[in-house]
């Protein structure tokens, strides 16, 4: 079974969150949501709580096979200034795993120096990253993949499931999640 790491960190945001977990609980992926500390009660941008499995400092990275992380501007400030998660993304992606994305996050992806050429990201967000920012929902760019904000959290998710459960799992889930009616 893939596994892939949700970190949590105060004021991520929820639709995103939750948007991408649901899809890859859903193509059979080990989602792990480990809060930045052993506070497992981590607040949305928008008030919503959410209880995480673990904490960072309990993750074996060498497990992993990709990493998600949800936008929400606090939530990326507070992804971006965590040594942890730096250090994990600069290790999954140095391997060639997954690493992901959305709305502001893509900002802690270049902080941690693992993005270049096409991606996106929420508007305004760009700025200082390096790279070429496409109006896309969601971009795929070797082993990372961003997405663009709360309303393509689910495309983001299905994404992902494509490239670590194959085109059977995201055509089903495609299918499933009744995709075809709203794009």
């Amino acid at each position: 079974m893939k596994k892939v790491l949700i970190p949590l960190a105060q004021g991520f945001e929820e639709a995103e969150f939750i948007g991408t977990a649901d899809v890859l609980r859903r193509a059979g992926v080990e989602v792990i949501v480990a809060s930045l500390n052993s506070d497992l009660l981590v607040k949305g941008a928008n008030g919503f709580v959410i209880k995480a499995d673990t904490d960072l400092s309990k993750i074996d990275s060498k497990l992993l096979d990709g990493i998600a992380l949800p936008g929400g501007y606090e939530g990326m400030q507070n992804l971006s200034n965590s040594e942890s998660v730096i250090k994990i993304l600069q290790g999954l992606h140095k391997s060639g795993k997954l690493v992901a994305a959305i709305c502001a996050s893509p900002i802690v992806l270049n902080k941690a120096g693992v993005i270049s050429g096409n991606f996106t990201c929420y508007p305004g967000c760009e700025s200082g990253i390096s790279g070429t920012r496409v109006n896309k929902a969601v971009v795929v760019n070797g082993n990372v993949v961003t997405s663009a904000g709360p309303a393509t959290a689910i495309l983001f998710g299905l994404e992902l499931a494509r490239i670590l459960c194959g085109e059977s799992v995201y055509k089903s889930l495609y299918d499933g999640l009744q995709v075809p009616l709203v794009v």
